[in-house]
């Protein structure tokens, strides 16, 4: 089940492969998520002394917060996969000239699970296509509805 997705990936990046990524998650930050009030729209991973890391992400903090912990919405995050994971999306990130974003933030088995896609920018005229590519599929959807 969906929590938030990121849309503007799919627009901006070609998506090669995807890869499903536990996130160290405060208390305060499951809450705020489970209510719905988590944005990757600008967040991205980085690669950092051999661990994959979220930043960007927006969790907005509940009111009903505890009162004693004090709530950074924008925090790094560490992210957790398999150490053979890592090595092999290292190896691509700094050799191949691909990036990591955040793609979609959901659960599986009661857990908060992100996945990321190991990506390469798009051109804008490869964004230009791609939307001449949906508007077409559309039409070809209307066309078969009428007859």
């Amino acid at each position: 089940m969906s929590i938030v997705q990121n849309k503007k990936a799919f627009h901006d990046y070609f998506i090669e492969e995807k890869h499903e990524a536990g996130a160290v998650l405060e208390g305060w930050e499951v809450k705020a998520i489970r209510a719905g009030r988590a944005h990757l729209k600008e967040a991205y991973v980085i690669i950092r002394n051999g661990e994959l890391f979220l930043i960007g992400c927006h969790i907005s903090p509940l009111l009903a917060a505890s009162t004693h912990i004090h709530p950074d919405p924008v925090r790094t995050r560490k992210l957790l996969l398999h150490a053979e994971e890592i090595k092999r999306l290292i190896g691509k990130v700094e050799r191949a000239g691909y990036t990591l974003v955040p793609l979609d933030m959901h659960y599986k088995s009661g857990k908060i699970k992100l996945e990321i896609g190991l990506a390469k920018g798009k051109k804008q005229h490869d964004k230009r296509e791609s939307e001449k590519q949906k508007e077409w599929e559309r039409d070809k959807q209307r066309l078969m509805r009428a007859k």
